[in-house]
């Protein structure tokens, strides 16, 4: 059963790293259309960026579930972890990396993103197999809930915070 997890864990990777990238793109090349903006990346804020993370690792998720759901682990907790630990990265790595070197750079924004989706994935295989937080499942959903709908509203009415700033020298490409 393990290398079942395994494989699922390892498509889960390449999945969220390749829809991720693209994910980027997704709003320009749709001509911006509001609707879209809710769930791509609408301008280069750290805020926006998790959604790099966050939304596909939510599709895959689903459908790793629905997979593997009823085949002996802890999963759904574990996903749950997983998207949060995966989302929460992005802003703990680019402001730790950035407040060391002062500046930020593109090459390490994309290490970033790919550290955060392994990071992610590495502790859903884990947690899946220990069931460490299958007693926390109520609160990760609810948690993940939480982040779902401050995606979709502070897209368009976020708060006058870093988080939701472009980073200097970033072209923006949503002004509220």
């Amino acid at each position: 059963m393990t290398h079942i997890l395994k494989r699922y864990t390892i498509l889960g990777i390449l999945f969220v790293t390749a829809a991720g990238t693209l994910w980027h793109f997704v709003y320009d090349w749709t001509g911006r259309q509001p609707f879209v903006g809710f769930f791509f990346p609408v301008n280069e804020s750290t805020w926006e960026h998790m959604k790099l993370v966050f939304f596909p690792m939510l599709l895959y998720a689903l459908f790793m579930d629905k997979r593997l759901g009823r085949d002996g682990f802890c999963l759904s907790s574990a996903l749950l972890a997983g998207i949060l630990l995966g989302t929460l990265l992005i802003p703990v790595l680019f402001y730790t990396y950035t407040g060391i070197i002062g500046t930020n750079f593109i090459a390490a924004d994309i290490l970033v993103f790919f550290l955060s989706v392994l990071c992610a994935f590495l502790a859903v295989y884990r947690l899946a197999r220990t069931c460490r937080l299958k007693s926390c499942s109520v609160f990760l959903y609810i948690a993940v809930c939480i982040f779902f709908f401050c995606f979709l509203f502070f897209t368009y009415n976020p708060p006058g915070l870093a988080l939701f700033e472009d980073p200097e020298g970033m072209p923006e490409l949503y002004t509220p």
